[in-house]
């Protein structure tokens, strides 16, 4: 009996390790974010149009993944709140203030952590838009 209350333990302690380590579940509605992927102009034309017209204070932002394509460095961050449910790909060029273990480590352990008040500038032209990181103030686990 003892051991059987041992392992039930042990098995719940670990789903709420897991469950809490993750970002809370948004759902997109808009059908420019199904219909091309975070890279192409089309869908980040449109993150900027609704970054624009929401309260940047209620955005969070979760690490989904690192890239590097040459030696361009990106990182692909989940962005939620005030209605926004998305995907934005931060192009790493000069700054890089409290992402420098993400960066280290290729991404690597950091998957699913909040990134708090990420910073980023927007460039944007008539043949590219490009989201480029500026800081965060810490990384949540």
């Amino acid at each position: 009996m003892e051991k059987y209350f041992i392992k039930s333990i042990t098995v719940f302690c670990f789903l709420i390790f897991i469950v809490s380590c993750d970002r809370p579940i948004c759902k997109n509605t808009n059908p420019i974010f199904d219909k091309f992927s975070p890279d192409r102009k089309e869908y980040k034309d449109e993150l900027v149009k609704k970054l624009e017209k929401i309260d940047k204070t209620k955005l969070t932002y979760w690490m989904e993944s690192y890239q590097e394509i040459g030696k361009s460095q990106f990182i692909y961050v989940n962005i939620q709140g005030d209605g926004l449910c998305a995907k934005i790909v931060l192009t790493i060029e000069s700054s890089k203030k409290g992402i420098e273990g993400i960066l280290k480590n290729k991404g690597d352990g950091y998957i699913g952590a909040e990134l708090e008040n990420l910073k980023f500038e927007i460039k944007k032209d008539s043949t590219s838009t490009e989201f480029v990181f500026k800081e965060i103030s810490g990384i949540v686990d």
